[in-house]
Formats: structure tokens, C-alpha cells, sequence
């Protein structure tokens, strides 16, 4: 099997777009709608406790994308990110079918974004990288470079 050294770079493009996307929709979230605006649109949707569901979206979706693009607890912020959009997908656009404006592609995009995130790790240039997460939480060295070659003994 072999190692694609560009890997951890990917990843690093994939989780600092994500970030800047959900830290843009929390953000309008937040100061341009507004949580009552988000909340009288969860609750037209059926969504229980709008008000608390909007307050924890958008300070999920903002912080989260903060998070995300610093690569602080990648993975740890990426799970509650994946859930609001697995709640995108299935409540919000689940009835609008798959092609956007009104359907679920864009949420199932960044679901399985998120996702894989969760599966993979910050990839480089990430803060997690540098203040050495819990095991569990830290990126596997995918690229070989931490792997050395074993010498041979005659």
C-alpha cells in the first residue's frame, strides 16, 4: 500500500472550507437574521424548542467553523456539525428533494464532509498537530514520514 503525501494537505483544503462555510452561516445566523428569525423558521418546520434549537445551531455552526479552521479538536467540533446537517438533510430539505434550492444536497455535502473529517483528522497546519491531541483524537501519521526504514544486521 502507498502513501499519498499530499494527503494531510487535502484534508487541510477540505477542513479549512468547511470551517469558512459554516463559520459564515453561523455568523448570519447570529448577527444578520438573528436567532428569532431562525427560531420562527425551526418552528414552522416542526423543529421542538425552536428558540433553543436556533441558539445551539448557530453557535454550533460559528464556533464550529472557528474551530474548524484553526484545526482545534477537528474532530470534536466536525461531530455536532455533521448532526445539524444530518437534521438539514432529513428534516429541513428532506421533502424538497435532492437538487438544490429547495432540496438536500448541499447539507448532504457538508454531512459527509464532516464525516469524514470525524474519520480522518485535521490533516496539516492544524493546532491540533501542534498542541498534540489525545491519541484518540489525533490524526494518524498517514504520510510515512514518522515510519523509519529498519536497518538490516549482517
Amino acid at each position: 500500500m502507498t502513501t499519498n503525501k499530499l494527503l494531510p494537505y487535502g484534508l487541510t483544503l477540505i477542513r479549512v472550507i468547511v470551517g469558512i462555510v459554516f463559520l459564515a452561516h453561523g455568523y448570519q445566523k447570529l448577527f444578520t437574521v438573528g436567532i428569532g428569525g431562525i427560531a420562527a423558521g425551526m418552528g414552522q418546520i416542526g423543529l421542538p424548542l425552536p428558540y433553543v434549537s436556533a441558539t445551539l445551531l448557530s453557535l454550533t455552526e460559528f464556533l464550529g467553523g472557528l474551530a474548524l479552521i484553526l484545526g482545534l479538536g477537528t474532530r470534536l467540533a466536525a461531530a455536532p456539525l455533521a448532526f445539524a446537517m444530518l437534521v438539514a438533510t432529513t428534516v429541513a430539505h428532506g421533502a424538497g428533494g435532492f437538487f438544490l434550492p429547495t432540496g438536500f444536497e448541499y447539507a448532504l455535502t457538508l454531512l459527509t464532509l464532516n464525516l469524514a473529517l470525524i474519520l480522518t483528522g485535521p490533516g496539516a497546519f492544524a493546532l491540533d498537530n501542534v498542541i498534540g491531541a489525545t491519541s484518540a483524537l489525533r490524526t494518524p501519521d498517514i504520510s510515512g514520514a514518522g515510519v523509519r526504514p529498519q536497518q538490516q544486521t549482517a
